[in-house]
């Protein structure tokens, strides 16, 4: 088997991920320290904060079916675009030294709406640019440049935002974007065209296909349940690290940690090929019920910490190997248009864990919703192994190589 890495397309492809992702993960620090500076209001960050999330989940749908009639290189580089002028206008906005709320509110508008069309083209761009038997190889080296960029990301926007401010760290994303455009517009990227039709027929092909495999739409309900649960962790453990487990530094490490076990998952899963994947990791995902728990009784910070690397290293397993058997399983002309409802549901849970979960801990205490939590993502992600189509799964096999010279697939 080539390693993926020897393919020039996928070369490119990975490189502009890189650039855009080592962006992207320095952004949201440098963005709530920016608004907070300019308002003093947390009001006013959930404000600019939602203006990113709502286009998002609105247009997901939209965006996978463009990337479904059109070649997916050609919607990634002009979201690349769209994201690099989104963020160079909040850049100098925030340059300026007067930035307006209003103004960086539009700026996560446009933002959100680009990203909301690129999503979906990630899973069709690796399938369109790596050979079959190299999709495994492939996708864990995405998520090995996730987890490392989730590390590097936070500590660049902090050196960046104490040193010479938070505009600049826009700035960084701005020309991240800009170069991974000009990157991918060198890449050739494999295309299965789909016959033209309504807007709504597109949308529901794409909802028949999720709905037509039973270990498919199973497994996205654990996985949101999952996203949501997660936010509930989110949300009230740096309150709890503070509080009650040693301060800031607990809850700094328990990220980090958790960084570092998302790397360690996506290698894993580079070299481990389970018989059922599906049934594999989403058992592992549900080694976050034992951080909530914790967390539930403040347990010892040493013991915390470890839980959550563990359970973000599920996490890493599950995404590479996911996303391989998506990629093998469903219509290549398919594709985006089912990865958008994956990341519609993933997306969408998340505020809703970021929502509840102040609430409840204020009615009931922490300990009831980190509880919940525990035992909502426990039974969703085991239970997954009761669905008949989760446990017979097994990996596809990989087409020969030489299929991929069939010329049905266009490459542009």
């Amino acid at each position: 088997m080539t390693h993926p890495l020897r393919g020039r397309d996928f070369r490119l492809l990975f490189a502009a991920r890189v650039l855009s992702l080592t962006g992207d993960a320095a952004v949201p620090a440098a963005l709530a320290l920016a608004v907070l500076r300019a308002t003093g209001s947390t009001s006013a960050l959930a404000l600019v904060l939602g203006c990113a999330m709502v286009p998002r989940l609105l247009l997901l749908p939209l965006g996978g079916v463009l990337a479904d009639r059109l070649n997916a290189r050609g919607v990634a580089l002009t979201t690349d675009l769209a994201g690099a002028a989104a963020q160079l206008f909040a850049a100098l906005e925030l340059l300026s030294g007067e930035p307006r709320l209003w103004h960086l509110a539009a700026a996560q508008v446009i933002g959100g709406a680009a990203s909301a069309f690129q999503t979906p083209t990630v899973s069709p761009l690796i399938a369109g640019t790596v050979e079959p038997s190299g999709l495994q190889k492939a996708n864990s080296l995405m998520g090995v440049a996730n987890g490392a960029t989730r590390l590097a990301g936070p500590a660049l926007a902090g050196t960046f935002v104490l040193t010479i401010g938070p505009g600049w760290t826009f700035l960084l994303d701005s020309a991240s974007f800009a170069a991974s455009a000009a990157i991918l517009a060198l890449a050739r990227v494999r295309h299965v065209p789909i016959p033209r039709r309504s807007l709504r027929a597109d949308l529901a092909e794409g909802w028949s296909e999720v709905r037509s495999r039973d270990w498919y739409w199973t497994s996205l309900i654990a996985h949101g349940v999952w996203n949501g649960t997660s936010a509930v962790l989110l949300t009230l453990g740096p309150a709890l690290a503070v509080d009650r487990l040693g301060g800031e530094g607990v809850w700094i490490a328990t990220v980090q940690v958790g960084a570092a076990g998302l790397v360690a998952g996506a290698l894993l899963a580079a070299r481990v090929r389970p018989r059922r994947p599906v049934l594999v990791a989403n058992v592992g995902l549900a080694a976050l019920a034992l951080p909530l728990a914790l967390f539930a009784v403040a347990a010892p910070a040493p013991l915390l910490v470890a839980a959550y690397g563990l359970a973000l290293t599920g996490l890493g397993v599950l995404n590479p190997t996911w996303e391989t058997v998506v990629q093998m399983t469903i219509p290549p002309q398919a594709l985006a248009r089912v990865t958008s409802y994956d990341w519609l549901l993933s997306l969408a849970a998340a505020p809703l864990g970021y929502a509840l979960a102040p609430w409840a801990a204020s009615v009931w205490g922490p300990s009831v919703p980190l509880w919940t939590a525990a035992v909502l993502v426990g039974a969703a992600c085991l239970g997954t192994a009761a669905v008949p189509g989760v446990r017979r799964l097994t990996m596809p096999e990989a087409a020969p190589d030489a299929a991929l010279a069939s010329p049905q697939p266009q490459a542009r």
